[in-house]
């Protein structure tokens, strides 16, 4: 039985550092991905070993299996708290709303706004890019002073310069 627990933990621990390695791969992160790399082996043979060692027994292999699934929600959990990277948000107003720019550049988001032409009036876009980390708080501080502006908000890939990149020199 306490091959069981054993394999379960295991999963809890080898399927989290699975998740967090494949993200920071896929950021450019590779000296820690290759370390999680290391450690999420050594974890998944020894319990493939317990799996697979002894009497070869069906409960073993079923834990094996429902530590994975929970794993994958965990990591996942994990990563969101992380928060790791940038995005880029785009913010669509009626208004060119001053009180909002001056409060998101006074919080440090660095806020470009544009002018268009809408189909029945003038609109404002306003295109920020900031840490992943800070999302919540930049959603927050546009929905209390823009509570109907139109947001996008998704991950960039690959950039160079500008305000923020300056500021995390």
């Amino acid at each position: 039985m306490l091959n069981i627990f054993l394999i379960l933990l295991l999963q809890l621990i080898y399927v989290p550092i699975y998740t967090l390695r494949t993200i920071f791969l896929v950021k450019n992160v590779t000296i820690l991905a290759s370390i999680l790399g290391i450690v999420e082996m050594l974890i998944y043979v020894f319990g493939l070993s317990l799996v697979f060692g002894g009497d070869k027994n069906l409960l073993a292999m079923v834990v094996y299996s429902v530590g994975f699934g929970i794993g994958i929600i965990l990591g996942t959990k994990i990563e969101q708290k992380l928060a790791i990277g940038f995005i880029n948000v785009t913010v669509n107003t009626q208004s060119k709303n001053n009180d909002l720019i001056d409060t998101l550049r006074r919080n440090g988001f660095g806020v470009t706004v544009y002018s268009g032409e809408g189909r029945d009036s003038e609109r404002y876009r306003l295109e920020i890019l900031t840490k992943r980390n800070r999302e919540n708080e930049l959603f927050a501080t546009i929905e209390h002073f823009e509570p109907r502006a139109f947001i996008i908000s998704y991950e960039p890939r690959k950039f160079k310069g500008g305000y923020l990149l300056d500021r995390i020199k």
